[in-house]
């Protein structure tokens, strides 16, 4: 009984130290786990800042050393400069696009510089200058350019590649330019220009926005100097992602690659406005009437879209245009047809509308708060007979409401709310937001509207397009670009496949205008069902031959090939609700060179859809391969390449490729796309870090426990 009574104060003794033991313990190990989870993103800042951890091979004397947004350095990467001249003459532009790059290195250096162009653009022309001497570039398939390319590196030569990753994005390779040694590329392409609500504009892309690569990683090939070198690894789903991301400079240590644009403007009418919307600039205008413009000052950081737009006088706004070229015994034509506006407007259909609003991270900070400023306006146009739903998404989707709901004022209120909580994070997966649009089914009568706000920064755009085209049926899909740099071939390639249109929004204040005037579109189409009728006996091939819909102040754009042109041409549709019919005549208009190059540049194009259609590559690629051969132009599967023939790098020299680094877009945040240690990571190294030092002190009490150090129960 004694022995008893006298254990059990021992007995709590020893439940006193295990317990005061493990404590301590657990205390220990939390403070040293803060302590790593608190330092690691100090030292690894360092190590991205100091020189001293780089490698020997990484420090060269003179060369570039830059830190990325998403942790690593880059050493010893050829500076580049731009100068951009644009010539507008009309309806059409001729660009020329000057990519200087110098070696500041005492290393011979291979630079590899991943950059936009407009989607529409028609590039048929690449030269390369050293010093006074100039190589003009060839066309080839894209396989035999890289070969090209590849042998004129090995051997020492200077040479130049452009090759077309997506139609609005392409990459230069410039291999061989000795230290100290600047080396100029020329692209020179064609366009034509946008045209709405009686103002015309023309936008100039500076960046590639860093993009979200759905998928699993697949097995890397055998690296060759042409391949890849972007941030992300290739995947199943995205196959060439490595060249489509370029490393992005930590927007910390300033911007680079700066960029000057000129801007000659015969508009052929008088103008009422002239503005640049994102970049200051001096305008003049000589005895001609001719408009010049420069950046004011001379150049910018190339890390947001040049938007140019004009107005033309009311009186002088066109109602059509004929702008034709003879080149190698055809006749080419671009043709601008305005539709007039209907004398009755018919009452509006009933409508459906559903909005998609992307909230990834690349949306962070002045793109989500002018994706939720168009998204109010855009609840505050919906009419009581209106239905609608809405539907956010980053690496998940999920919607306001099971299915459209009437436009009543209480779900209008739900609505606000649940606008007004949209917060930027995660990953950019489309597919199912877009699965979850265009998978509800709609009453009969009823015109289905689906409005799609992102900055488009994916990678899987053939995947999007393809449901869009399997799955749209008699909806209408109408793309909102977001944000300083957004993806503008997903975006107007979505709406050409969904029969809507594209509108583009690079600041917060213009949100009102460009929504109001998308959503007067959406409540009263124009001109649908339309049709283009030939006369018999003369052949014409047309491009596009999908023709969209038409809304107030939208005009009809048609290129065309034949052995002769016809007289008129008849347009017809549906006009306001009534059946409407119009002939245009041919004849007259202005002659100018490079229509030839539009009406490839839609051809190929359209047959670029007709693979997301279903047709078999195989017959595709051949006929793409012969209209860019014939028409000098690069495309998915030709190149431009220009080779020096005179070797320039000593043998033994050793050559070191380099990708250039490119620009945050403005307005992004770097950490809501490449992210930082504390907002990524999980805690499973705090955790981990824990339980192995808990488990230490607890095998540590048991030990003392058995061997009785912790007292006697005897």
């Amino acid at each position: 009984m004694k022995s008893a009574n006298k254990s059990r104060p021992l007995l709590g003794d020893m439940l006193f130290t295990s317990l005061a033991s493990l404590m301590a313990g657990m205390v220990t190990s939390l403070c040293l786990g803060l302590l790593v989870y608190l330092l690691t993103p100090l030292v690894q800042a360092g190590e991205a800042f100091a020189p001293s951890p780089l490698r020997p091979d990484q420090v060269q004397r003179g060369s570039l050393l830059l830190r990325l947004a998403d942790g690593a350095v880059t050493t010893g990467a050829p500076l580049l400069e731009t100068d951009v001249q644009v010539d507008i003459n009309g309806f059409t532009a001729r660009v020329h696009v000057r990519q200087q790059f110098s070696n500041p290195g005492s290393v011979w250096a291979e630079g590899v510089y991943v950059f936009p162009l407009p989607e529409n653009a028609a590039v048929d022309r690449l030269r390369l200058r050293i010093g006074e001497r100039v190589i003009e570039g060839e066309v080839r398939e894209r396989q035999e350019a890289k070969r090209r390319y590849e042998a004129a590196r090995k051997s020492g030569r200077k040479a130049t590649l452009l090759s077309q990753e997506r139609p609005n994005i392409f990459t230069t390779s410039v291999a061989n330019i000795g230290p100290g040694e600047r080396v100029q590329v020329e692209i020179v392409y064609q366009q034509t220009l946008a045209y709405e609500q009686g103002r015309f504009s023309l936008r100039f892309p500076l960046v590639v926005a860093p993009r979200y690569i759905p998928g699993s990683p697949v097995a890397a090939r055998e690296p060759l100097s042409f391949d890849g070198s972007g941030w992300a690894r290739n995947t199943d789903q995205v196959p060439d992602a490595d060249r489509v991301t370029p490393p992005v400079i930590d927007p910390g240590q300033g911007t680079i690659n700066p960029v000057s644009i000129r801007v000659r403007l015969d508009a052929g009418l008088p103008l009422a406005r002239l503005q640049s919307l994102y970049h200051p600039v001096s305008a003049s205008q000589d005895a001609l009437g001719i408009h010049h413009l420069d950046l004011n000052p001379g150049s910018v950081p190339a890390d947001r879209d040049f938007v140019l737009e004009w107005v033309p006088k009311a009186a002088a706004e066109p109602r059509a245009a004929l702008f034709s070229e003879q080149w190698q015994g055809a006749q080419y034509a671009l043709l601008m047809v305005m539709p007039p506006a209907p004398e009755d407007q018919p009452a509006p259909p009933p409508r459906e509308v559903i909005f998609v609003v992307d909230r990834s991270g690349s949306m962070l900070g002045e793109s989500m708060s002018q994706a939720r400023a168009a998204l109010r306006l855009a609840l505050q146009r919906l009419r009581p007979a209106d239905r609608f739903n809405v539907i956010r998404f980053n690496h998940s989707a999920d919607a306001l409401f099971a299915r459209a709901m009437p436009a009543s004022p209480g779900n209008l209120a739900r609505a606000g709310r649940y606008v007004d909580r949209l917060q930027a994070d995660g990953g950019t997966e489309m597919l199912p937001a877009l699965q979850i649009a265009l998978g509800q089914e709609t009453e009969a009568g009823v015109l289905r509207q689906i409005v799609f706000l992102t900055d488009g920064s994916v990678g899987n755009e053939k995947a999007l397009l393809e449901l869009i085209h399997q799955r749209l049926g008699q909806s209408r899909l109408f793309t909102v670009g977001i944000g300083s740099a957004p993806n503008s071939h997903f975006m107007t390639r979505a709406a050409a496949f969904g029969r809507g249109s594209f509108t583009y929004i690079g600041k917060v204040d213009e949100v009102g205008e460009r929504m109001q005037t998308l959503l007067g579109k959406l409540e009263e189409p124009l001109l649908t069902d339309i049709q283009i009728d030939w006369p018999e006996g003369v052949p014409v091939e047309m491009w596009p031959q999908r023709l969209p819909d038409l809304y107030q102040g939208e005009p009809l754009l048609l290129t065309l090939k034949t052995d002769r042109m016809p007289p008129s041409v008849r347009v017809g549709g549906v006009l306001g609700g009534h059946s409407w019919n119009e002939h245009i005549p041919l004849r007259g208009g202005g002659r100018q060179s490079g229509i030839h190059l539009l009406w490839a540049r839609r051809k190929i194009a359209a047959l670029m859809d007709q693979g997301i259609e279903g047709r078999a590559s195989a017959d595709l690629r051949a006929e793409i391969v012969d209209v860019a051969l014939e028409h000098r132009l690069v495309s998915r599967y030709t190149s431009l390449v220009a080779v020096d023939r005179t070797p320039a790098r000593p043998v033994g020299e050793r050559l070191r490729r380099s990708a250039l680094p490119v620009n945050l877009p403005r307005g992004w945040q770097a950490e809501g796309v490449f992210g930082r240690l504390p907002q990524t990571a999980t805690a499973s190294e705090l955790r981990i870090l824990s339980g192995l030092l808990l488990l230490l002190m607890g095998v540590l009490g048991y030990r003392r426990l058995c061997k009785g150090e912790v007292g006697s129960v005897s």
